[in-house]
Formats: C-alpha cells, structure tokens, sequence
C-alpha cells in the first residue's frame, strides 16, 4: 500500500544492505534520528589509492553475537551526532545501498557501537525523506524476516526387527 508513491512501513522492519553483504537485519525506523545508525565493531581505517576505506563487522541478528558480517566500504565523511544518552560523538559515515520491500537506494550510515540497543540497525529519517510514511502501529507492513533453509537430516530407519526374548 502507498500514500503519495510513498510506501508505507512498520516501526520496524527487516531490511537489507546488499552494498555490505547483510541480506537481512531488523531495523528501527525513527522518525525522531535524523542519521542513521549501524552497529558496528572492530573498526579500522585504511587508505587504498587516495580513498579512506573502513574494514568493520556487523551483528546482524538481534542478542545474538556468534554470527559476525565482514564489511568494506568507503568513508563518506565524519560527523557528529548526539547518541541515545544525548552526548556527542564523532562517527564515522558510509553510503550504501538499503533495500526495503522491493525497493532500494542509497542512505548514509553512521558506524557506531549499538551492541547495548534494542535494534542493530536504526534508520533515521533522512534515510526516510521522500520514500516512506512510518505507521507506528505496526511491525513488517513490507514483509517478515526470511529464513534459511535448513537441510532436513534423514533419520535412519532400522529395518531388522528388534530381536525379543523367547527363553521363557
């Protein structure tokens, strides 16, 4: 459903980050984050030609800190921004592609270390601006989580009938 050719989202969503190699992560859409927000860990700069790159990893599921993402891209800027507890920070900031329901384009994301918060991923509402109308009563308006396919295990099938006892 669409407002305006814009679509409308959930409060939450699973979204993907096809420029990093994350196919999938919830994310928080906030209207009330002007920049978007990526948890990101074990962060290190480098400069390949006359381009600043990051090297970071990424958690991509929620309360979960065994499955970990390597991810690559260029510094598009620093900037600052007030975190949750309303100090500043100076982080980071990558463009990338995000991918919504069957649309993507791209936002900018600040790399910063949300292992403490709810959402891995927060998507702020420059991100937001000309694409979408948040509706705050609902979760995955634009589609549930995807899972993977586990392979089925085949369980052995003892075919000899169990072997009784006929001495009495």
């Amino acid at each position: 459903m669409s407002i305006d050719g814009k679509r409308i989202a959930g409060w939450r969503e699973w979204v993907g980050l096809p420029g990093l190699g994350v196919r999938q992560i919830k994310a928080k859409l906030d209207t009330g984050a002007r920049t978007s927000a990526l948890h990101a860990f074990d962060m290190e700069t480098f400069w390949q030609g006359d381009e600043l790159r990051v090297l970071f990893f990424v958690h991509p599921l929620q309360r979960n800190d065994k499955k970990a993402i390597a991810c690559e891209a260029a510094v598009a800027g620093t900037r600052t921004v007030s975190n949750p507890g309303g100090r500043r920070q100076k982080r980071l900031i990558i463009r990338t592609d995000i991918t919504l329901g069957d649309q993507t384009w791209p936002i900018d994301l600040s790399l910063t270390d949300r292992d403490e918060m709810g959402f891995r991923l927060l998507i702020g509402r420059t991100a937001m601006h000309r694409n979408m109308i948040i509706d705050p009563d609902h979760s995955y308006r634009l589609g549930k989580r995807k899972k993977a396919k586990k392979k089925v295990k085949k369980k052995k099938v003892n075919k000899k009938p169990p072997k009784t006892d006929r001495s009495s």
